[in-house]
């Protein structure tokens, strides 16, 4: 049973067996050969930084990323961040994932019903389409659950439905903002955009690549069920051409996994929007995951390159989960 969480924690307390999931793993040895261990924890509430100094040849056999692990140790202040001295590791064996992974600060039931309105407001055949992919018992139950991302942003369950839900939200300002925009087509694309998410993550442990992941993609998979639910609706074709431009054009760039640049106004302002929420929920991310104090980040965010800013009235537990 966990009771100590990172947002709680303070130098000079003593762990024993308190349970973390492995984040990050990297083996190092002293100058006069000793093996140690930098290591990043994780719990629901954000990220500890760890050393293992003389590491036991029996722990360093298996210890590795993704595992729920016991920790024992003392934690301090290093270089204005708190980490923990580790002293023993063990094997946790079973820990509920939400005691370990970072979850949406917006309940699931509040983002469904979000979701459901803007299903709703749009104006058929795109209501008819996006309900029997979206809104499938079984779907809905994994797109309410995956996370956006690994890492970068919205890296927590239920990060794919907030990220999905803040671009609509952005794209219909944006409908209404520029002219010429088919607002239907933009946000089908949208809600849409990320749908094969729910098969390219895991949430089992950790947030990890499935095999269908690593070997297909989610792009791949959000057009496979696309075409498959615009078939059996005898979805227009010309509709459904547009629309699944805007999904493989969504990342923007080749070097970013799109098979095509944005070639239609409503693919361009996908793109835009998806790369707004991402870099600003990346932004706040990563300041809820420094464990520094101060008015600038400890690390550079490996999204932005570069330290950032606290905003002068941020408040980290408004963005961060509590213990």
């Amino acid at each position: 049973m966990k009771s100590n969480y990172v947002a709680g924690l303070h130098a000079g307390e003593e762990l024993i067996n308190e349970p973390f999931l492995l984040d990050d793993v990297v083996r190092r040895k002293t100058r006069d050969g000793r093996p140690f261990l930098l290591c990043t924890l994780r719990d629901r509430t954000g990220l500890l930084n760890g050393v293992f100094w003389d590491v036991p040849d029996y722990i360093d056999a298996w210890i590795r990323p993704g595992l729920a692990v016991l920790v024992s140790g003392q934690t301090n202040n290093y270089k204005n961040a708190l980490q923990v001295n580790i002293t023993d590791l063990n094997l946790a064996g079973a820990v509920e994932s939400t005691e370990l992974l970072p979850s949406s600060q917006r309940s699931r039931e509040e983002m469904i019903a979000e979701l459901r309105t803007h299903v709703e407001q749009l104006d058929e055949p795109w209501q008819s389409l996006i309900t029997s992919i979206i809104l499938n018992t079984d779907f809905l139950a994994r797109f309410a659950q995956a996370p956006a991302a690994r890492t970068m942003h919205h890296a927590y369950i239920g990060g794919l439905l907030e990220h999905t839900l803040s671009m609509v939200t952005l794209s219909g300002m944006l409908s209404d903002h520029y002219p010429y925009v088919n607002k239907n087509l933009l946000l089908s694309g949208t809600l849409l955009h990320d749908i094969g998410k729910t098969m390219e993550y895991l949430v089992d442990g950790s947030f990890g690549f499935s095999e269908d992941g690593r070997l297909v993609g989610h792009i791949v998979r959000a057009v496979v069920l696309i075409e498959k639910a615009a078939a059996e609706l005898e979805f227009p074709q010309d509709d459904l051409h547009q629309l699944i431009h805007l999904i493989v054009s969504h990342h923007g760039l080749l070097e970013w996994g799109s098979p095509v640049k944005p070639k239609t106004l409503e693919a361009i302002l996908l793109h835009q929007v998806d790369l707004l929420d991402s870099r600003v929920q990346g932004f706040f991310d990563h300041l809820n995951n420094d464990t520094g104090s101060e008015t600038w980040t400890v690390k550079s965010s490996i999204m932005h390159g570069t330290e950032l800013r606290f905003p002068p009235t941020f408040d980290r537990g408004s963005q961060q989960n509590q213990e």
